[in-house]
């Protein structure tokens, strides 16, 4: 069975980074190191550590106020290295246009930015077998 981690965040004002309220898209490679820290947890019992993205699509922007649900999941297991995939998705988005406080959840969740990547937990690290 493979292991998936998932954690949903609101972006706030101050992971805005450009005009428009527009978050950075490194905001997402930061969400996706979180997710791969705990699946690291779950796998090994040790944080271990990022080595390298693979692959990064960013394929929709994200703002101020959006609730952004990112999962990762382990697809292959080394002797040390763990390879990942990571998906984030945009489920509420705010509705300023209505008022200050007005959101929607989505009826689809949009898919944000996709990645994948390789980790290392060395092996005087690793507390699970």
């Amino acid at each position: 069975m493979a292991k998936t981690s998932m954690i949903r965040l609101r972006m706030s004002a101050h992971d805005a980074h450009y005009g428009g309220n527009l978050v950075d898209g490194a905001r997402m490679l930061q969400l996706f190191g979180d997710v791969a820290t705990e699946l690291l947890i779950m796998q090994d019992g040790d944080e271990g550590l990022f080595c390298a993205y693979d692959n990064v699509e960013f394929l929709a922007p994200v703002f101020a106020g959006d609730y952004i649900e990112a999962v990762g999941e382990i697809t292959h297991v080394g002797n040390t290295s763990r390879k990942m995939k990571f998906e984030a998705r945009k489920v509420i988005r705010p509705r300023t246009d209505i008022s200050e406080s007005a959101a929607d959840v989505l009826d689809e969740p949009i898919v944000v930015c996709r990645a994948s990547g390789t980790c290392v937990v060395p092996a005087q690290a690793q507390r699970k077998k």
